[in-house]
């Protein structure tokens, strides 16, 4: 099992000369900048250094060289014993492409010092954030790895100032970090400051393990493998909070003490959860011993928080849930394409669904299984799950497999023709994942379903060398082809994965004493009018999308339109609602961009009843088979309970 192995020695006397080391100082936070020296000794002659474009987890080419003003190095005379290079001159690095910079001075064996500045005021978890109450950042965005060199040990120096900690008890200044970190105070001009040193083995394990300064509120719990053995776990949140961490404390650790109970053990030895509070922010980032999460302080729990946790408490523990699930599934095993990854280019797989669908499914189902939710608040959750599903039109149009590969240009792309062109491999595949385990359970005779599958994957990985595994598409129906027959899997793969069916979700939901109802008043076509979107501004309707085949489309009206006049009356918000089923045809003015435009409007044609705006609900409910048991039998009832209970309460077997 991969260990994260604690190293605090190495950061001083016992570092070897090789060790790279990066210090990186915080003295201009106001300016949202870090200042980085990073020293190495060249192991040839005109050494490369280079940032990566990408972080793992986050599949969008983000260029974070683009941060990173002018690189500047020194070659240091291994003779100075006393390190001040006085006669030492100053180079301008050259950058020969987009993230790749070159020191054409430096010869092999020479020492070499580099100096510069980063850029840091993105508040999200993907890259670096510095200012007057956070000092944050991922290695991704801030060290600059040197060619060839990436296997060797790393020292790291954190430097913060006196300056930053003006005005707070720094006592409560504390750092967050999946490395062990060393508290040093030794350091001259930073006696008044803090000094943190972290260690780790390679540039890769260094990447993997985010860091926050801040003041910071925290509490520990600890879980136990199946061999009895206790887990450390640290949870810091940074930010404006009220939070009720004792209510906080109980519901994370049964829903980690769930995993562990369904996997057995994990791929670390300890764990940190590391989260700021934010205004309206929300995403998370795994990590193998970490995650960094931002959250809404609103879905934080409150002081009196009640028993069943709010819609918007649940929201974050299925995040907690979501990116705690990663350190087995994404760090441990994941795609094939990203086992030995080059951060520097795309890792192109259609295998996304498997990861992020997966997670996407278990992660709300671990909140019922730990007690944390009961179940029917679980099936409110998955009921808003198939409500985004029926509410894309983009399904009928790409499949959750193409929706992997292709997530490197439109997931994180999203425009007015998202929703009508693809769909998300989170949600889709999320509800993939439902279907899938549902299957596995109808072909095995309920012995075997999805967490099965997970487990067996992991097993592998735990079995090699460096305890993780890399899969294809062809591992997934080797895998599965031991719990269901391989026939299955691939009728299900063709017509589900790589094909656009729609999910057999009623079927399978039926089966399992799960029955969908949805009002067929309550069609998509009552949340959006005339299929689109709109918002009222001063200068009228704005239009924000516009469905494919919808009644606005056929009209002319497109996105970013204008509509500033409707049946000869000033467009907004009443006015729509009250012509949205007119049976007469209406006018309707609109600026497109500075000119205005008449168009026609039919709301009462008669091919829009087959479009698919009206083909399914806006708007679902999942209810257990024995809320409704006064219409059905007693040994129909019994039956019914007995499916969604063996659904929703085996974990393992």
């Amino acid at each position: 099992m991969t260990q994260i192995i604690k190293h605090s020695a190495h950061l001083s006397t016992n570092a070897h000369s090789t060790d790279i080391h990066y210090c990186l100082n915080f003295e201009r936070f106001y300016e949202h900048l870090i200042d980085v020296t990073l020293t190495f000794t060249a192991d040839s002659d005109t050494p490369q250094l280079w940032l990566p474009a990408w972080i793992p987890g986050s599949y969008l080419m983000r260029e974070f060289a683009r941060h990173i003003t002018a690189v500047h190095y020194q070659i240091t005379d291994n003779n100075d014993k006393d390190g001040d290079n006085k006669d030492s001159k100053s180079y301008r690095a050259q950058k020969i492409d987009k993230h790749t910079w070159q020191l054409p001075e430096v010869k092999t064996g020479q020492a070499v010092t580099v100096n510069y500045e980063v850029y840091c005021y993105d508040l999200s978890v993907r890259t670096a954030y510095v200012d007057q109450q956070r000092l944050y950042g991922n290695f991704t965005s801030l060290a600059l790895a040197v060619e060839g060199q990436e296997h060797l040990p790393i020292r790291v120096s954190l430097l913060v100032p006196a300056a930053f900690l003006a005005d707070k008890n720094a006592d409560n200044v504390v750092l967050a970090c999946g490395l062990e970190a060393t508290h040093l105070r030794s350091v001259s001009e930073y006696s008044a400051g803090h000094v943190y040193g972290l260690y780790a083995h390679s540039y890769e394990q260094l990447i993997d393990h985010p860091f926050e300064i801040a003041i910071q509120d925290r509490f520990d719990f600890i879980i136990q493998d199946n061999k009895h053995q206790t887990l450390s776990h640290r949870f810091f949140i940074s930010g404006k909070h009220s939070t009720n961490m004792g209510r906080l404390q109980q519901d994370v650790t049964k829903i980690c003490q769930t995993y562990l109970n369904w996997l057995g053990d994990a791929p670390f030895s300890d764990y940190t959860f590391m989260t700021y509070a934010s205004g309206n922010d929300y995403g998370g980032l795994e990590h193998i011993n970490s995650t960094s999460l931002i959250t809404p302080r609103r879905d934080l729990p409150s002081i009196d928080e009640p028993q069943l946790p709010s819609a918007s408490y649940q929201r974050f523990l299925g995040l907690c849930s979501h990116e705690y699930f990663h350190a087995w599934w994404v760090k441990t095993v994941r795609p094939d394409v990203m086992l030995d990854v080059d951060l520097r280019k795309e890792a192109f797989t259609p295998l996304l669904w498997v990861f992020e669908g997966f997670t996407s499914y278990i992660d709300d189902f671990m909140l019922q299984a730990s007690g944390v939710i009961d179940k029917a608040s679980y099936l409110t959750l998955l009921a808003d799950q198939i409500s985004r599903y029926y509410q894309t039109h983009g399904r009928a149009h790409q499949s959750v497999a193409e929706s992997s590969f292709d997530a490197w240009i439109k997931l994180y792309r999203n425009d007015e023709n998202t929703g009508n062109a693809g769909i998300s491999y989170y949600n889709k595949g999320a509800l993939v994942a439902l279907c899938l385990d549902l299957t596995l359970m109808e072909k095995s005779a309920g012995r075997y379903r999805l967490f099965d599958v997970v487990k067996a994957f992991y097993e592998q990985a735990k079995a090699n060398d460096n305890c993780r595994i890399g899969i294809s598409s062809a591992d997934m129906g080797t895998v599965i082809g031991q719990f269901m027959p391989v026939a299955d899997w691939e009728e299900f793969e063709r017509r589900y994965v790589n094909g656009v069916e729609e999910l057999p979700l009623e079927k399978l939901l039926t089966a399992n004493g799960i029955k969908i109802h949805a009002d067929i008043k309550d069609t998509a076509d009552k949340h959006v009018p005339w299929g689109m979107r709109c918002s009222e501004t001063p200068a009228g309707l704005k239009v924000n999308r516009v469905q494919r085949d919808s009644i606005a489309a056929k009209a002319g009206i497109s996105a970013n339109d204008v509509i500033v006049a409707m049946d000869g009356i000033k467009a907004d918000s009443k006015q729509l609602a009250s012509l949205k089923t007119a049976q007469h045809d209406i006018d309707c003015h609109l600026f497109r961009r500075d000119e205005l435009l008449r168009v026609t409007v039919a709301p009462n044609a008669d091919n829009e009843k087959s479009s698919l705006t009206l083909s399914y609900p806006h708007q679902i409910n999942l209810r257990l088979a024995r809320m409704d048991s006064v219409a059905t039998s007693e040994s129909n009832h019994r039956g019914s309970a007995q499916a969604w209970e063996a659904w929703l309460d085996v974990i393992h077997k």
